[in-house]
């Protein structure tokens, strides 16, 4: 489609003014049920270059409320864009279909892939530009506000099946519409009577409720993406009813369910006072069992086939425990954690019996019990016989409810879920129904044991459940004040071990490094230093690496947006407050000990037509030079022109005159006329050789640079031609280097344009099993004693003061189960990756006994793995599973969402291994077995440590 010719009598500035006109109306007016458009974010981005070509940096930010436009990428010559393209958002870009039948890829994300425009504003630039595809969305109600709105960019994506016919079809409709349309909808498409049919919620394609409230919105249903609907035609044209019909039977509360041994879903998560199993309001009676059983297990299931088949088939020699949990979008998290847990015996023992009489109904902390239900029923489900994949969507929107932020179709982390789940339940199950106030006591110098036991005691006296009986360990953590010596023990509890995967006690930094006398070019400089070390570190490896000379020092310097954000002067500063994405610099500088101004020089560049003398735009850009003077000298224009001069000598391009270095020469002859014998050693003292530098000097810098000085007031004072002392305010004066296009050519600024950051993270190449890091290593950091961040600073009693602390961990106490979490993640202010890193980590014989500094008894800590969350992939688009395994079985099986397949030993250990679950080794006759017999005759009560 062609640009529509009226657009051509508008020009880039007239277009940018109208959409931004009716970009502000439009927001103030939005409502539910309004209509925005998505378009491609690259062609957006386009038509923003071109309407704010020619805008100064000054007079425009260059955003919008529908995306975000750097004033860096426009350009004075930004084209028109063509037609509008919305090809990249969707599947077939050649699609000819309605709008209905295109579909949107499934991992656009808003700001990146696409930005959303009221319906007027799509309305305007489809008119000048054409083009499309048209691609409308409707604004839905997300709360109890009328303000509480948001772009329904995904409507429900369903999976039509028809009965008895066996037909198929996919509709899009949106959570917000009601039960009647989706009934409607379905009628339309499969062309039926509205009058025979009745429609069911078809989950996992296993019959729930029965969704005859008409008004009922499909949100208010909970129904989800990609769920199956079930379409059942229940009388043929004459009124007769069909033979394969199912008609809902409710008697006494209860209903009965499929003929075969089909385990039909509940669709209300509720355990009844009879026998602590779920019933469903709606289930169905099959007219015809040989008709219901043949046609269920033949109708297409996607993978799930080969589960399906076997639903008729229940015999008690079969293992339990091989259940597996249907995917509702993205909850492949949620299912390798909780397979973790519902394997874990103790808690596969407790809530297959009757846990409900330890429930803290009025726990403020918990969930009134509705956690611990949910969870209980789910773990029932999954040891029942039977291998039908079982939907974990009950207990998943109790756990939106109750913790927000894994609601949605979002991927999460598997150990961010188990962490909660572990916390939830425990205040969900704690038998302490009122905890008491404990002050803490001072040690006083008694021995460790005895305030290790206090400390315990104190925690169990508000602290007791399942899960403190089963996953809680106890900590020794010291600290030291560097100060006076103070000496702090406390005792504190943890569920699970978080373990660094990096040992190494060095850490590699790159930065920049800039002379200030013309000496030398800037060079990059990457130096291994202490992993906690300080600043003083830094510079020392970086003055040995750059011969740093008498007179002399080396200042470190963060930069960000192309100015010093600060300046690192401490030497006792640590350096994990340095983040891997900071970019730093290290300025040689004289070493003015009386007195010293900073000047900080901060290059800006012409932007669009125009010379210095008359109205140009300026655009900040490289890093900043850096020179030191005394307060005590008088400083001109013409003396810091100077200065600037020699700073910028060894990048003059090689068809013009450059100066020999001037080691400082000039720059003293400038401003430090009077400096100390030390730093009149850094000066050439051949005079003849001075002279010629000078002449050379003074013919180069006879082409002024244009600086601006910015004063107290924050104005900027014109430097090019000041004769006059100036006056210096403050210890740091900022001035701007404003680069005509002209100087641009004359200097090779590329040395300051490319600034790396401390440190460059590239995936670590996968260690191979012959040099693997092992588990007992990541023990080993993680208890390393260590300096506290500054963020937590401790109280020293004796000192009255914050101080900065070393810290160091010990085991004391270790739990039946220890679980341990591998930190593969890492996150920085603008990156976040994932480490790859193989860990070996024992599948038997895990010896902690070493590790335990409480040493009382002999008796050894040997821990056996028995099942691990695997992490697959990227952040961004990675994939979890569980590896458990069966101890009734003595075998390794893959969990893979509904798949269960065995696997061998030696498969169990991967790069992928997340989260470790680990069990303390017992005797024989303490030895635990969840089987279905050895079941009923155990006891759920666990021994007291």
């Amino acid at each position: 489609m062609e640009a529509s010719g009226s657009a051509m009598e508008l020009s880039p500035e007239e277009e940018r003014i109208l959409i931004r006109d009716i970009t502000i109306a439009a927001e103030s007016l939005a409502k539910e049920g309004d209509t925005f458009f998505l378009i491609s974010q690259r062609w957006w981005q386009q038509w923003l270059d071109y309407v704010n070509q020619d805008m100064t940096s000054s007079s425009v930010n260059g955003s919008s409320s529908y995306g975000a436009h750097h004033h860096d990428s426009a350009s004075s010559s930004a084209k028109r864009p063509s037609a509008i393209d919305n090809s990249d958002l969707i599947y077939d870009a050649t699609s000819k279909g309605s709008n209905v039948e295109i579909e949107l890829h499934d991992t656009l994300v808003e700001g990146r892939d696409y930005i959303l425009l009221p319906q007027q504003i799509w309305e305007k630039l489809h008119g000048w530009y054409g083009g499309g595809p048209t691609l409308p969305r409707k604004a839905i109600n997300t709360g109890l506000s009328q303000t509480d709105l948001a772009i329904e960019v995904y409507p429900l994506r369903l999976r039509l099946t028809l009965m008895p016919k066996g037909e198929r079809a996919i509709i899009r409709i949106s959570k917000k519409e009601t039960v009647g349309e989706l009934h409607k909808k379905a009628c339309e498409v499969f062309d039926l009577i509205v009058d025979q049919v009745c429609i069911w919620d078809y989950y996992g394609e296993q019959k729930h409720a029965l969704m005859d409230n008409m008004d009922k919105t499909l949100d208010d249903a909970n129904i989800q993406m990609d769920q199956d609907i079930l379409v059942e035609v229940f009388t043929d044209g004459n009124g007769t009813a069909d033979v394969g019909c199912t008609i809902p039977l409710q008697e006494n509360g209860y209903t009965e369910k499929y003929s075969t041994s089909v385990i039909v879903e509940p669709s209300q998560s509720s355990l009844s006072a009879a026998d602590g199993l779920s019933t469903n309001n709606y289930a169905s009676r099959s007219c015809s069992s040989e008709f219901s059983q043949s046609q269920y297990l033949a109708s297409p299931s996607n993978d799930l086939d080969n589960l399906h088949g076997t639903n008729n088939i229940n015999t008690r020699t079969a293992p339990l425990g091989l259940t597996g949990l249907l995917n509702l979008g993205n909850t492949c998290f949620m299912n390798s954690a909780i397979q973790c847990l519902v394997h874990t015996p103790e808690f596969a023992r407790y809530f297959r019996e009757d846990y409900r009489q330890e429930i803290n109904w009025q726990n403020p902390l918990g969930m009134v019990g509705e956690l611990a239900l949910a969870f209980g029923e789910l773990l029932r489900k999954l040891w029942a016989p039977g291998r039908t994949p079982v939907s974990p969507r009950p207990f998943k929107t109790k756990l939106a409810r109750f913790a927000p932020q894994f609601s949605g179709n979002n991927q999460h982390d598997s150990q961010e879920l188990l962490a909660f789940l572990l916390d939830g339940l425990h205040e969900d199950l704690n038998r302490v129904k009122h905890k008491p106030y404990i002050k803490s006591k001072d040690t006083d110098g008694r021995p460790d044991e005895e305030v290790a036991d206090e400390y315990w005691a104190n925690h169990i006296a508000r602290n007791d459940s399942i899960i403190v009986d089963v996953c809680q360990g106890q900590y020794k953590s010291t600290l030291v004040c560097p100060v006076c010596g103070k000496v702090s023990v406390t005792f504190d509890p943890f569920m699970y071990l978080s373990l660094p995967l990096q040992s190494a006690s060095t850490r590699t930094m790159t930065v920049m490094v800039f002379t200030s006398d013309g000496s030398a070019l800037p060079t990059t400089c990457t130096v291994n230093v202490p992993k906690h070390g300080r600043c003083r570190d830094l510079i020392q490896a970086l003055s040995n690496a750059c011969s740093l000379k008498n007179g002399e020092k080396l200042l470190l310097a963060e930069i960000r947006g192309h100015m010093i954000n600060q300046l690192l002067e401490d030497p006792l500063t640590l350096l994990s407050t340095i983040k891997d994405d900071d970019r730093l610099v290290a300025y040689k500088i004289l070493n003015v000990v009386k007195n010293t101004i900073y000047l900080q020089f901060v290059h800006r560049r012409e932007v669009g037509p125009g010379n210095i003398n008359s109205s140009v735009a300026w655009e900040f850009y490289g890093i900043p030079l850096l020179a030191s003077i005394s307060r005590d000298e008088i400083v001109t224009g013409a003396a810091i022109q100077e200065i600037l001069q020699i700073m910028l000598a060894p990048m003059l391009g090689s068809e013009e005159l450059q100066p020999l270095s001037m080691s400082g020469s000039s720059m003293n002859a400038a401003s430090h006329n009077h400096q100390d014998t030390a730093n009149k050693a850094c000066l050439d003292s051949d005079e003849s050789q001075l002279k010629d530098q000078e002449l050379n000097c003074k013919s180069e810098s006879s082409h002024k640079m244009h600086l601006q000085l910015v004063d107290e007031n924050n104005a900027q004072v014109d430097l090019s031609s000041v004769e006059n002392p100036i006056m210096m305010p403050g210890s740091s004066i900022v001035l701007f280097i404003n680069w005509s296009k002209k100087d641009l050519k004359k200097y090779d600024t590329h040395h300051f344009e490319n600034h790396p950051e401390v440190f460059k993270y590239v995936p670590a190449p996968k260690r191979t099993r012959g040099e693997p890091l092992s588990l007992y290593a990541c023990l080993d950091a993680f208890l390393r004693e260590e300096p506290l961040v500054p963020e937590d600073m401790w109280y020293c009693p004796r000192c009255k003061e914050q101080r900065q602390a070393s810290k160091k961990l010990d085991l004391w106490r270790l739990p039946e189960v220890l679980v341990i979490h591998l930190k593969r993640f890492s996150f920085s202010r603008s990156t976040k990756h994932k480490l790859e890193t193989f860990v070996n980590f024992p599948i038997h014989d895990l010896d902690l006994t070493n590790y335990v500094a409480h040493k009382k008894g002999s008796q050894r800590q040997i821990y056996e793995l028995y099942a691990l969350s695997n992490h697959y992939g990227s952040m961004a688009s990675g994939h979890y599973t569980a590896h458990i395994k069966l101890l009734d079985e003595n075998r390794w099986y893959n969990f893979d969402d509904s798949h269960i397949s065995p696997i061998n030993e030696e498969e169990v250990k991967s790069a992928a291994a997340y989260v470790l679950f680990y069990r303390r080794t017992k005797g024989e006759d303490a030895s635990t077995s969840i089987g279905a017999e050895s079941y009923a005759n155990k006891n759920h009560s666990l021994s007291r440590r």
